[in-house]
């Protein structure tokens, strides 16, 4: 194994095939994404060269930043849930009765596809038949809402299937994360006289801080880019009320063929979450990083 780790022409065999995969589906799909932005093309004519005539005209689309606010609003929301799961993943794994039961209803959205979930919520919204509207009036409430039909609510009513869709996955990794601390520092700082509250504060809470700066970045970056569940739900509807960065790129591609356009968002939506990526490891970067064994 040393002899083949010591082999630089060896090394560079092992790891080809993966960089032309890389290449093949990240990179190139990448600068072929610029290049069209800088072009008028409806995708199957010829291209015309407009220059940077697609991005100004982007900074300038009052729809395009309504749907970027929309993302933007998105990720807050998927920022600070990240907080609920880490609540709920600390619960989980200070063994309490049940805890394996929990653990496994909160990993069923995992398993199920996006279409099928926004056919499950869309059943749940129904104005007239559905459940939520079917309890709200079981309780009293008149007239309740068309969670999906009306502008100012439509937004919220699709973040609460978004969150929960992928609470199971933040909070399986919060758990694995905790499970790793060692039980001897939690049964050392009980023995000192610390409350369970002061455990997860002083101790579980400092100790798993470097995975939930890292899916903060999963969270909002994916936020930013979020499209599948909106689009079968709602297609950015009503009048663009639920329409976000990526459902928006969808759109200008797609229904209204001009790819070239369409590109430049893509291009532009990346530009953003690089940006993003980038403040987000500044701002939760930390000189001392607390090591344990």
């Amino acid at each position: 194994m040393d002899k083949v780790l010591s082999n630089k022409k060896m090394i560079a065999l092992y790891v080809l095939p993966s960089l032309l995969l890389i290449l093949a589906i990240v990179y190139i799909p990448i600068v072929l994404t610029a290049y069209y932005g800088l072009h008028e093309w409806n995708g199957i004519g010829a291209m015309k060269f407009v220059g940077l005539d697609n991005y100004q005209e982007l900074l300038k689309d009052e729809t395009f930043w309504k749907s970027a606010w929309h993302s933007f609003m998105l990720a807050i929301f998927s920022g600070v849930s990240l907080i609920l799961y880490l609540i709920v993943a600390i619960v989980l794994a200070a063994r309490i009765k049940g805890a394996n039961i929990f653990r496994k209803i909160y990993l069923i959205p995992m398993l199920l596809s996006s279409v099928a979930i926004a056919q499950l919520w869309l059943k749940i919204f129904h104005p007239s038949n559905g459940v939520l509207n079917s309890v709200l009036e079981s309780i009293g409430f008149e007239n309740p809402p068309a969670w999906l039909a009306e502008p100012s609510i439509v937004l919220y009513a699709l973040f609460v299937p978004i969150l929960w869709q992928y609470a199971g996955f933040y909070i399986l990794i919060y758990y694995a994360a905790l499970k790793n601390i060692p039980a001897s520092l939690e049964e050392a700082a009980k023995i000192d006289g610390a409350s369970a509250w002061q455990v997860a504060w002083r101790i579980k809470l400092p100790l798993v801080m470097e995975v939930f700066k890292v899916t903060i970045v999963l969270a909002v970056v994916g936020s930013l880019k979020y499209f599948d569940l909106i689009f079968v739900m709602t297609d950015g509807g009503p009048n663009g009320s639920s329409e976000v960065m990526a459902s928006y790129m969808y759109h200008q591609a797609f229904r209204a063929y001009d790819f070239g356009y369409g590109s430049a968002i893509g291009f532009f939506l990346l530009v953003i979450c690089l940006i993003a990526t980038w403040l987000i490891r500044k701002l939760t970067a930390s000189k001392d990083t607390i090591q344990y064994s």
